[in-house]
Formats: structure tokens, sequence, C-alpha cells
């Protein structure tokens, strides 16, 4: 597929005019719809691509477009063969789109559609269905996640992300619109919806059903996020959905599949019967931890977040755990060469040490700590906790859940996904694969009760040794999809996935479900329900096909499951892709093709304008003006400032470490200043270059005269400015 790389500054037509989504909502559950509606307003037919985010549990199974009044169901395939199909469209003349997901990561989806004529209009619609998480207050919780920040390459992997190449814009300057709508439905009651956005809602007499929607202007900059509270958010409930019409007998869609949702009260451990345990705590100190949280005046940055919420934890251990605190970025360090015993004495000079830390490491290297901390041998008597705060900005993904799985049976693992756009991939996949829970921080409002409720799981023993028995009807046998749960925490919500076998001989079905106490038992009378979305299949196969994924055992035989899985459920995984064909035009469409990528939110001080691993942050924070006085003063370094130059020598080189050849870093810091001053201001205010061209034209003059190998070294990410801006 053709691909454009960063524009230097983004005054092209954007196709993508509105994005409507529409949510049903029962339960732990969420079916969505999301129509992406498309118009070109050029004279030459344009190819557009829309990158975007979705949860790490969404469950991708339907993607069709309406183009020029003809709907046309796309088709799922073997990924590669979807590409082929999409690109001989394109080379025919034919209209075409293409949705998948990239290779690495579960949570960053791709979507072409090519050859939309002059003039033309376009809607695709996607469906998808997701599981959702419970907040410590009881909130259940659904995101439509609007940032996606850039990721991190590691040093050795190949190649760049997909988030890489969208350009970014001001708020003001995004070229589409959102609205809304979501129904909420439950028979044991909704008490409220509460939400950051502006919301319309209504809720119904009996409490059974509310209607959401946004209030008109909202902007889609941000995650547009509900918080949904039922009257018994912890009642077991149920739902019994028909197969697939059509689908074989005996097989995951085509039987009838089971969706029991369980949210227990576990009785919490007394203090006594805690066990102390070791606890490290992996800090994320790269540069983009310095972008802000939030969007209000006095909004804190995801490192300050960060060690409040560890500091946080530091003063609630219980005396007599072993500790230690890593930070990472392009490399890592400790507070102590191997875990120290918590005492008052430790825990106050680990708090003020945890206050003096910066996001100062570069780049986002998660591997490398993890191996160093899986070396060190563990303490008798006292399991090992890791806790993980990172704003999951790497491109690696797998290759982190890989190795915390691998190290999974000595160890837990608890995540904290901090500040919008966090990898839900990496935050909740690292969680799963090492039996313990993640949790996502964008705000105040909620980070010490989710601190809390993550050192209480830590603090006590999951409930384990889970065991289903069913009473059904005589030929009826229910099979789980998947191993299970494996483990249970107090405040945890728990969907389990069952496949019945057999032939229904009537609507109602009866069961039990038997917890850990053997006296316990619940009988539910289930009625079979009809939908043609079947959004508890759906999320059947997602929960198989991330098990597949993740475990890196039998790779080939799992691969192979996962594919025929994927291709039989309609889930979209790493090895597929949906592909729609429009063949029934009158003739092929003429003229070059233009290819046009819509671009993302990049709010000044908020999320960061650039796409590059650490240009986030600090240059983020600097207005027009400043970037202006840097190149001003940067040729009278006498006149300068000593404050001024520590901070960009001590703070954005180091930000640096993992973009430019080594090489590079044995220029002066003036030089330095100048060309990440220059980055900055195409990639941040290309609409006021007449502010600062002049002041630019003197500065790469300079540049050029005192240091051509830092502007070639430059010009090699691709992703960053031409080699044009700095006269190469």
């Amino acid at each position: 597929m053709h691909q454009c790389g960063l524009l230097t500054s983004f005054n092209e037509p954007v196709p993508l005019k509105n994005i409507s989504v529409d949510i049903i909502i029962r339960g732990f559950v969420a079916d969505v719809v999301s129509e992406l509606q498309y118009q070109n307003e050029e004279k030459n037919p344009v190819e557009a691509t829309f990158v975007f985010p979705l949860d790490d549990e969404a469950a991708v199974y339907a993607f069709e477009g309406l183009i020029g009044g003809k709907r046309i169901e796309a088709q799922i395939r073997e990924k590669k063969q979807a590409a082929q199909e999409y690109d001989d469209a394109l080379s025919e003349g034919h209209q075409a789109f293409l949705l998948g997901r990239e290779e690495n990561t579960s949570d960053i989806f791709t979507c072409n559609l090519g050859n939309l004529p002059p003039g033309g209009e376009a809607t695709l619609k996607l469906r998808y269905v997701q599981a959702l998480a419970v907040e410590p207050d009881d909130a259940v919780r659904f995101v439509l996640p609007a940032v996606l920040n850039p990721r991190y390459v590691p040093e050795g992997s190949e190649g760049g992300t997909v988030s890489q190449q969208i350009p970014r814009v001001s708020t003001e300057a995004l070229p589409y619109a959102l609205s809304l709508s979501a129904k909420v439905e439950s028979p044991y009651g909704i008490n409220r919806v509460d939400s950051k956005c502006s919301l319309i809602q209504n809720i119904s007499e009996d409490r059974t059903a509310a209607q959401v929607s946004l209030a008109k202007g909202h902007q889609f900059d941000r995650d547009m996020e509900l918080l949904i509270y039922y009257e018994d958010v912890h009642k077991t409930s149920t739902i019994l959905e028909a197969g697939k019409s059509g689908a074989a007998p005996g097989s995951l869609m085509g039987d009838p599949a089971l969706l029991l949702s369980l949210y227990p009260n576990i009785p919490a451990a007394k203090a006594g019967q805690c066990v102390p345990g070791e606890f490290i705590f992996l800090l994320d100190r790269s540069g983009s931890m310095g972008t802000l949280i939030g969007y209000s005046f006095g909004s804190q940055s995801r490192i300050e977040s960060a060690k409040e919420t560890l500091i946080f934890l530091l003063k609630s251990l219980p005396l007599g755990c072993y500790f230690n605190i890593y930070g990472f970025g392009s490399t890592y360090d400790s507070f102590y060469p191997q875990s120290v015993k918590y005492t008052q004495q430790t825990m106050d000079t680990s708090v003020q040490r945890v206050k003096e830390l910066h996001c100062d490491l570069g780049g986002t290297e998660i591997v490398k700590p993890l191996k160093a901390i899986y070396s060190q041998p563990c303490f008798e008597g006292h399991p090992r906790q890791i806790f993980v705060f990172t704003d999951g900005e790497v491109s690696n993904t797998n290759e982190v859940i890989a190795e915390v799985r691998h190290n999974s049976h000595f160890h837990r693992c608890f995540s904290f996904g901090i500040g919008e756009g966090a990898s839900t991939s990496l935050i909740k996949g690292i969680a799963r694969a090492a039996g313990g829970s993640a949790e996502f921080i964008t705000g105040k409002e909620r980070m010490q009760a989710k601190a809390l409720q993550s050192l209480k799981k830590a603090l006590q023993p999951a409930v384990s040794g889970i065991s289903l028995s069913w009473e059904l009807p005589p030929g009826l046998e229910a099979k789980l999809v998947g191993s299970g749960p494996q483990v249970i925490f107090q405040g945890q919500r728990c969907l389990i996935y069952a496949q019945i076998q057999g032939q229904l001989q009537a609507t109602i079905v009866q069961y039990n479900f038997q917890n850990e106490s053997p006296t316990e038992t619940t009988k539910f009378s289930l009625q079979l329900e009809k939908t043609d979305r079947l959004p508890v299949h759906r999320l059947a196969a997602q929960a198989l096909l991330q098990e597949l994924e993740e475990d890196k055992e039998k790779v080939e035989e799992k691969r192979l499951l996962a594919l025929e899985t994927s291709l039989s459920s309609g889930v979209v995984c790493s090895q597929t892709a949906y592909v729609g064909v429009n063949t029934e035009l009158g003739k092929p469409i003429q003229g070059p093709l233009l290819h046009r990528h819509v671009p993302f939110p990049g709010e000044l001080g908020a999320k960061g304008g650039g796409s590059v691993p650490g240009l986030e942050w600090p240059l983020n924070q600097m207005g027009v003006q400043f970037a202006a006085e840097l190149l001003q003063t940067v040729w009278t370094l006498p006149s300068f400032g000593k404050n001024i130059l520590h901070f960009c020598t001590g703070i954005i080189c180091k930000a640096h470490v993992a973009s430019f050849p080594y090489h590079c870093f044995q220029v002066t810091p003036d030089i330095w200043v100048t060309v990440l001053a220059i980055l900055w201001l195409h990639l941040n205010a290309a609409e006021k270059k007449d502010e600062w061209e002049l002041l630019e034209g003197k500065a790469v003059h300079w540049l050029q005269v005192n240091s051509g190998d830092v502007l070639r070294a430059a010009c090699q990410r691709k992703s960053i400015v031409s080699p044009q801006v700095f006269g190469l």
C-alpha cells in the first residue's frame, strides 16, 4: 500500500468529515457501530488513511461501505491476501476499502478508503463489541478513545510504527466532528450515568434503560468516557445467545454461547493475614512522560501523576516487606542494588528520591529493566509483586508481554496506564500475563482509589482454583471457551464464556454456578436470545484469540487455530483484515491518486505535537515566541543564560538519545538547541510561519556553516521534516 510521511505543515483537504457512533450497553458489554463519513472535495481521486485506537478488549467483527448509493460488505481475509486485493483494486481503478490491525499491538487499527472520485461521498461502517471494566467506586466504564500517542521504536527494532506517520493538528483545525448516542440497558436498575463530557440524558421511570448523547459542540480531541452506575452491580448476570444461522453445529459460531458476568464480593484479607511480599516499582521516565494530563489550567504532567501514585503506594506498604524502585527510558537505573527492607527510614529516603525524579532517560526500553528485575533472586516467604507505571508508548508490545509471561510463575504484575492514549494492549497485556490487574489514570480524581485498590490486591491472595459446575438438561454440555478465569480479585469483574453443545429442546435452560464454597449455589433460568450481531459469540472469540496470540508455546499450532477462529467469527486478529471492493462501476476511475492521511489532534502543552519519541516534551511546552527567542539568542551564547543552556542540554538532548546517531552528540549545545527549535516550529507552528521564517532562514544558514552532520542526521528521521527545510 502507498504510504506518506508526516508533513511539515498540514493544509491539505481531509476527506473524513464526520464520525457518528451508536452504542448499546448491557451490563458489562458494549456493542458499538461507528460510521466514518467521507467526501472528496478535490479534483482528483483520493486514498484516505485513518489510523485510530480501540481498546485492547474490543472485538472488531464487521466492516461495510456505502459508496455511490451501493452497499458493499467487506470480507475478512488473511492479511496479505486482503492487502493484495485492495492494491489490485486500486490499480484497476476500482473503489476499495481496507481495515486491519497493527502487527505488534492489538489496540491500533488502520482504515484505508481508496479511489474516492472527485465530488464523491462514502460512508464506512465499523462494528465492534467490547467488554467493560469496573472502577473502584463500582462504575462500569466505557471509553471511546480519541488519543493515539506516537509509539517509541526500541533500539534494534526494524522499521517504524504506523502512529509515527500521523500528522497532528490543533484542536481548532481538526477537520471532522463527532456525534454519539448510547443506550444503556439493565434489568437490575440504572442509578446514573456520568462523564467528563457534556451529556444529554434521559433515564426511564423504571430505571431499566437510559438514553445518552453528547451535547452539541463536543470536539473529538480527547477520550470520551461514560461511567455507568447500576443499582446492583454485584449481582451475577447471564446472557444465552443463539448461534449464527447457517454456521456448522459444534462450532463456536454455530452453537449457542453463554456469557456469565461475575463481580463477586470477596472478603478482604485482614491485616494479620496479609503476606508482606517484595514490591518492585518500575517507573517510566521517558521523554513522553512529561506530556500534560488533561486540558484544564494547572493540569499535571504524566510523570508527576505517576510520582504521586508511587509515593502514595510507598507510604501504604506494610512494615517488614521488601521493596525497590526502578526507572527506565533508553537506559534504566534503580534506587538500590537489590530490594531493601521496608522501614521508616528507607521509606522516607525513597519518597524524597521519588520527588526529585524527572523524565530524563530518553526513549522507552522496558524489556531490559524487566530482565534485570527477573535476574534478581526472590526473597523466601515474600511473593514478588511488580508495579509498572507507564504511558505505554512503545511499539514492541508483544515482546514486553512475552517477557512478563515467561516469568509469570514467580511474580504478579500490576500495571498503571498514565494519561490519555496509554496503550491498552500493553497495560492490560502485562497484567493478564502475570495474574495481576490493570488501571488507567487520566486525572487526579480517581488516582488514589485506583492505587489503593491495586495494592489491596497485591497484599492478599487472589481467589484461585476456580471451578464451574453446570446443571443442564440431558443431552447438553457446557464447554468453556479458552482456559477460563485463573484468578479473581476483590473489586474485579470476571466474564466467563461457554459454548453450549447439543440440541436445545426449549428456549429455557437451567444450570448452576458454584464458587469455591460448596454450600453456595445459584440457579438461573435463561431465555435464549436471537440476534444478528452476536455480541456474546464475538467476545468469546476475542477472548480465545487473545489467549492464543499471547501464549508463545506451540506457536504454529496456536497460530493456525487463531487464524481459523478469526476467519470463522469475523473478529479481526493480527493475521487477518477486512477488504471490500466496488466492482460495479461503469468505468474505472481515472487520474493520479492523491494520498491523504486523516490528522490527529495534537494540542500544544497537552499531548504533544510531533510524532518523534522524546520530541513531544519539553519542546511541546514552548510557545512560538519562546522557540523564536531561542533562535534569536542562540548565536550569542554569553547572553543565552546558564539555566536555559542547562535545560536544553540536560533534558532535550537526553530525550533524543534514541532518535539520532551517537556522533551527533559531539556537537555543542547551541547547535542542538537550534536544530530542535526549528523542528518544533515546523511540527507545531506551521500556520504561524510568517512570525518566524526570517529567523529560521538565519538559523539554517548558521547551521549549514557550523554542522552539516547534525542536519543530515535530522533529515534521516523521515517522520520529522523534509531535507529542504535545512537546505539539503
